[in-house]
């Protein structure tokens, strides 16, 4: 089962509202994220929530999944789950989720990166495990440090513009557009990742939602 949720994203105001920061942007936009209590360690903020705690919430804020009988607390299930911005900036995220990794003895399989696709565009979500990185510098970070691809990923696409610098885009800010349309998606992916979060075999789950679309 998942035990850590990590957030990519680059730390500073500067960065709040850019493509390369969507996985904070929905961070923020969960229903339970104003009952997470940041402190600064491992080189970013990390938070956590005793798992009796999050089915609570997850019941609260999706009654669609009490309707399918998915609100339960798994044989398995971990006594919290932790959740991570690294401070490192993105290229690095890697340290900061290695050392919750070592610190709290979680694994790899345990792990889900939250983070920005250039191969998708605006409107999908995409739930994936292990597989190629696709030139994203925070996957590259955190399979170095872990030494293996195999962690969960839940993938936001922001699209990949022809004739465009690619590092000037994704340090942009969504048009007013793709704003609207992120909340969109940032609203369905919650329900996903609650039940990521409740799932003993998160595997299960990528027929539905290997690939989603919005629109």
């Amino acid at each position: 089962m998942i035990q850590l949720v990590a957030f990519l994203g680059n730390y500073g105001r500067e960065y709040e509202k850019t493509r390369h920061n969507t996985a904070w942007q929905f961070a923020e936009k969960l229903p339970f994220y104003s009952k997470l209590n940041f402190s600064s360690k491992f080189q970013g903020q990390i938070a956590n929530l005793d798992y009796e705690q999050f089915v609570n919430f997850a019941q609260s804020a999706y009654p669609d999944l009490s309707k399918s009988g998915e609100i339960k607390i798994p044989a398995k299930a971990p006594k919290k789950i932790y959740f991570l911005k690294p401070e490192t900036y993105m290229n690095l995220s890697g340290q900061s989720i290695g050392e919750v990794c070592q610190f709290y003895k979680i694994k790899p399989e345990e792990v889900l990166v939250v983070h920005d696709e250039l191969e998708m565009k605006p409107g999908f979500f995409s739930l994936k495990w292990s597989g190629g990185l696709a030139g994203h510098n925070g996957l590259r970070s955190t399979k170095a440090v872990l030494n293996t691809a195999d962690f969960w990923r839940l993938r936001f696409g922001i699209g990949k513009p022809a004739n465009v610098d690619i590092a000037d885009y994704v340090l942009s800010n969504f048009s007013k557009d793709d704003a609207i349309l992120m909340d969109i998606v940032y609203e369905k992916a919650g329900f996903l990742l609650a039940k990521i979060l409740l799932s003993s075999d998160p595997n299960r789950l990528l027929s539905e939602w290997g690939k989603v679309n919005v629109n």
